[in-house]
């Protein structure tokens, strides 16, 4: 009898007293559902095109926002000439934001960064919520930056905006406070941040 190298890793594995890990597989979607979305392999392998606006890349997180009750409107200044005559309402990139424009795929990003293909698909919902897999997306509000949205984006060594850098400081993060990226992804599910 020919036992085939998975099951015979196993096997010995047993045998020794140790444990086998098995490669993530699948058996039951409906069990995994919220883990391993259906599209996972396209999305870890897209090539990434940046935006043609940098507009484009400020993110808002996602947290419930309360009514408050209406103040009071104070009156607006007349606008003079020296002010800018768009909108106050449109979003503007700042002028040195320092955009991402290599390319690569997710998948590449987190092989680069030293993250371990068991822990992609954590890494994978985390990015996709916070940043939509975009390297160059910015919080207008807080500054948080990048993939993972560091805050501040200063405590990513090299750039908060190049991906294997963004994903090399947080897999040490993820480790760090939450003691793995399956608890990054506990928490994050939780408390909708991290």
């Amino acid at each position: 009898m020919r036992l085939r190298a998975p099951l015979a890793v196993a096997a010995v594995a047993v045998l020794l007293g140790g444990a086998a890990v098995a490669p993530l597989t699948l058996t039951d979607a409906s069990a995994n559902a919220d883990l391993v979305p259906a599209s996972l392999n396209e999305r870890l392998f897209q090539e990434f095109v940046p935006n043609a606006n940098p507009a484009d890349d400020f993110v808002l997180p996602e947290v419930p926002i309360e009514k408050l009750p209406d103040p009071k409107p104070e009156p607006k200044p007349e606008p003079t000439k020296t002010e800018s005559s768009t909108s106050q309402d449109a979003v503007e990139a700042p002028a040195a934001l320092p955009r991402f424009e290599g390319g690569g795929s997710p998948a590449e990003w987190m092989a680069a960064a030293g993250i371990a293909e068991s822990d992609w698909s954590y890494v994978d919902f985390i990015a996709q919520k916070e940043s939509g897999w975009n390297p160059n997306a910015t919080n207008p509000s807080s500054g948080a930056c990048g993939l993972i949205q560091a805050l501040p984006c200063s405590k990513v060594p090299g750039s908060g905006y190049n991906p294997v850098d963004n994903l090399r400081w947080a897999n040490g993060y993820a480790t760090d406070r939450y003691g793995s990226w399956a608890g990054a992804y506990q928490f994050w599910t939780a408390n909708h941040w991290w």
